[in-house]
């Protein structure tokens, strides 16, 4: 047996990986070289446009589609059919059965992942009670609103406590709050260690939620990292200066450009970081500053960027 020191974590064996995975249909190659890794305990969104080639990714991780290159790997080894039984997937299509009530069909999926009776039951109902489904555990799939089978397909995802989480489109169809809620139930996953990836064209939804990200178009991965990476990587000198004065002589200042400005709040481009600094050390001479700070770019900014 190898020394404690070379055994992979816990939460290491959590962690996914994918290598050069490449996928063609006929002549038309979806995937080309696509290589990410999904971490444990933290979520990762997972961004293109259509046609990008995320739901042919997810499937290959799910080993419904085979990979013309490449390999997918869990805790540092091929994943496996028995791997692939701790995964949790929620495609972007429902796939409940309409007639069965929200809770029968959650005890079922449990059962089938080796629950006993008594164990499936309460599993499923504090889960669907979490997802804010508690008064609903008798009613038919059918007859739940759109939202309300979105969650019922998110809790059909969870209710074995998978350690890897594929959600394709999971926030699809909810309002503000049912997001949050949704929202919270796959950060506490997160904080049980649990490798998630969802993807999402809500770019605002991914931007607050994601812990990483990775972005993919034409069947390439043109971006990824941790969101706050992302975010510094893809800064420009863009300044934001709010002080108690007029800040409108800044438009007479060498190297600046005022992109908008109202009173004493200034957002400005600056030539580079001594001009900004300049800028700050002026503005403080003229009176108070409430703040100062770079702006970052937002994800929806990011991806406009990367996919040119």
């Amino acid at each position: 047996m190898p020394p404690a020191s070379l055994l992979p974590s816990v939460e290491d064996m959590n962690q996914l990986e994918l290598h050069g995975i490449t996928k063609s249909y006929g002549s038309r190659r979806v995937l080309d070289d696509v290589s990410f890794s999904v971490a444990p305990g933290r979520l990762t969104g997972f961004v293109g446009g259509n046609g990008a080639g995320k739901t042919t990714t997810m499937r290959i991780i799910l080993g419904v589609l085979a990979t013309d290159e490449g390999r997918v790997d869990l805790a540092g080894s091929p994943v496996t059919t028995d791997d692939r039984r701790r995964f949790g997937y929620m495609p972007e299509e429902r796939g409940l059965y309409p007639k069965m009530k929200v809770l029968e069909q959650i005890v079922y999926l449990a059962r089938l992942h080796g629950f006993g009776k008594a164990d499936a039951a309460a599993r499923a109902t504090e889960l669907l009670t979490e997802l804010g489904l508690g008064e609903r555990l008798d009613d038919t799939i059918e007859s739940l609103s759109l939202g309300n089978q979105q969650r019922a397909q998110i809790a059909a995802a969870l209710v074995h406590d998978p350690k890897v989480l594929i959600l394709d489109e999971p926030f699809s169809g909810l309002d503000p709050l049912a997001v949050d809620v949704v929202a919270g139930v796959l950060q506490a996953a997160a904080a049980q260690g649990a490798s998630i990836l969802f993807s999402s064209h809500q770019l605002d939804v991914v931007e607050r939620l994601c812990d990483d990200l990775i972005i993919l178009a034409g069947g390439t991965v043109r971006a990824s990292g941790s969101r706050e990476a992302l975010r510094a990587q893809h800064s420009s000198d863009r300044y934001e200066l709010v002080s108690a004065g007029d800040a409108g002589w800044l438009r007479t200042e060498p190297g600046v450009t005022v992109v908008d400005f109202e009173g004493g709040y200034a957002l400005f481009d600056a030539d580079g970081p001594e001009t900004a600094q300049r800028v700050l050390r002026s503005a403080v001479e003229r009176g108070d500053v409430a703040s100062f700070a770079p702006q970052h770019p937002s994800l929806a900014q990011i991806f406009k960027e990367v996919i040119q």
